[in-house]
């Protein structure tokens, strides 16, 4: 790195390191879930599996952009997590209106429950420790 280089700043310390984590884990799960499914029984319920795969790609890029660090990875991390909030509350308001469109649950099935909620709890506070990241290193302006 010279001396112009500036190393970008870390998203993961403290309470970032524990979301880390938990996104690491749900990449796994709703990957590999969903991987297995769309592989073996994908015409079952299309559009649960393909839910879940797409749940996957956004924890992954939620993941690498907390890892990653920098302005730009905060600013990523923060659309995708808005888009991860808004998907939760869309799919599991539509499960529980019209739980016959979903023949198989998907990650984001009833805001979660069969995750522990932890798809609807994660975003909300991804959002929180990115905005209060974030603030916590910007001087106040008056």
């Amino acid at each position: 790195m010279t001396a112009t280089q500036e190393k970008p700043a870390r998203l993961i310390g403290g309470p970032g390191l524990l979301l880390v984590w938990f996104y690491g884990v749900m990449v796994v799960g709703a990957v590999s879930r969903s991987a297995y499914q769309i592989a073996t029984e994908f015409d079952r319920a299309p559009l649960s599996y393909a839910l879940s795969a797409v749940a996957g790609v956004v924890y992954g890029f939620i993941t690498y952009s907390l890892v990653r660090g920098g302005e730009t990875a905060r600013r990523a991390a923060q659309v995708c997590c808005a888009a991860e909030l808004a998907g939760v509350l869309i799919v599991g308001t539509w499960t529980l209106i019209e739980p016959s469109a979903f023949p198989d649950s998907t990650v984001w099935s009833q805001y979660g429950m069969g995750y522990v909620f932890i798809p609807v709890l994660l975003p909300l506070s991804a959002l929180y420790w990115l905005r209060r990241s974030h603030t916590a290193r910007t001087p106040a302006t008056r």
